[in-house]
Order: C-alpha cells, then sequence, then structure tokens
C-alpha cells in the first residue's frame, strides 16, 4: 500500500508500483486521502505544523484508513504480515501511523519518503516488538517543507527500536529520488 503526499491524489505514486514488483506479482492498494484540496487533490490531515498534525482531522482520518487497509486486505485474503506500507510526505506520516500506531498489527515494511513519526495528542506509536522490522527511509537534505532532521529522528527511533534500518538521504528538495525505490525494493 502506497499513500500519496498533500495535494496529490491515489495515482501520484503509482509508477513506484512497477518499479517496487516489476514482475507484477503482488497487489498494489493506493488508497486517497479523505480531505479535499483543490483543484482536485487530497490529504490526510491538516498541517498544525510540522511533526505534529492537526488532532482532529488526523484522528478522524486514520481509522478511515485502517479500516479501509483492513476491508481490502480481508476482501483479497490477505494478512497484514504480508504488507508492506509506505508514502511519501503526509503518505509516510500515515505509514507510521498504520504500520506502528498503538493496537495494529505489525506490516511487513514499512517504506517512508520525505516524511516523519506523528506526534499527536491521543495517539501512540509502539515501537515495542520491532525487532528486525525491515523499514526503508529517504529524505531530501534540502527538503524545504519536511526537513531531513524528521528523517533521521525516524531512523534514530526505529534503529533503537531493534528495527532493521535502511536509511538514505539524498541532495534534494521533497521529492523522491528514483534511485532509492531500487534499494527499498531489495530490503523489503
Amino acid at each position: 500500500m502506497l499513500m500519496h503526499g498533500r495535494g496529490a491524489d491515489e495515482n501520484d505514486l503509482a509508477p513506484i508500483f512497477d518499479r517496487l514488483d516489476p514482475e507484477q506479482r503482488l497487489l498494489g492498494l493506493a488508497p486517497r486521502g479523505p480531505l479535499s484540496l483543490p483543484p482536485g487533490g487530497a490529504h490526510w490531515y491538516r498541517v498544525a505544523r510540522i511533526g505534529y498534525p492537526d488532532p482532529g482531522t488526523f484522528h478522524d482520518s486514520l481509522p478511515k484508513l485502517t479500516d479501509w487497509l483492513d476491508g481490502a486486505l480481508a476482501e483479497h485474503g490477505l494478512d497484514h504480515s504480508r504488507t508492506v506500507i509506505g508514502g511519501f510526505s503526509q503518505g509516510a506520516v500515515m505509514s507510521y501511523a498504520v504500520g506502528l500506531g498503538q493496537g495494529r498489527p505489525a506490516p511487513a515494511a514499512i517504506v517512508a519518503m520525505s516524511g516523519f513519526m506523528p506526534t499527536v495528542e491521543g495517539f501512540a506509536l509502539d515501537l515495542t516488538g520491532r525487532e528486525g522490522l525491515p523499514v526503508a527511509i529517504a529524505h531530501g537534505t534540502d527538503d524545504p517543507v519536511i526537513g531531513v532532521e524528521w528523517g533521521r529522528d525516524a531512523r534514530d527511533r526505529l534503529t533503537q527500536a531493534g528495527a532493521d534500518v535502511l536509511f538514505r538521504e539524498y541532495p534534494m528538495a521533497h521529492s523522491v529520488d528514483p534511485s532509492f525505490i531500487e534499494e527499498a525494493r531489495q530490503h523489503v
């Protein structure tokens, strides 16, 4: 499952599916954020400030997303333990929330591009029992939207929790380096 960033839509990361799974052996899921952002995009939560999503919209979106994922997996007879959860920007934030949220089943892996681990009142990440969880993180060193320090923080916290972290920094702004996709594919 890949989740788009703010202002994009469910089709934004579709080309990444082809790079992650060139043999098309896997089911690619791409939900649309529930909040509209004209002229045709969407987002997952309002931005209160970087690192701290607006609690109201975050708490509204997260159960919609997890219910959607749980339903899609059940419909296809799939299990969370075989699901890679990933995203870009707000989608990366939601990847951490879905994959590491308290009470959520552990995924097979997480791929987070230019995001951060969310801090939201009434929501908690659970990093216990994540030993060996493959996590691939990419971040631009010149990112003016979500500074690289947020990616480094996620790397440090997940490494301390025992996750198997692949972390890459690229000399770029708020975008995805194509070379990371191949590395992430091999890692997860």
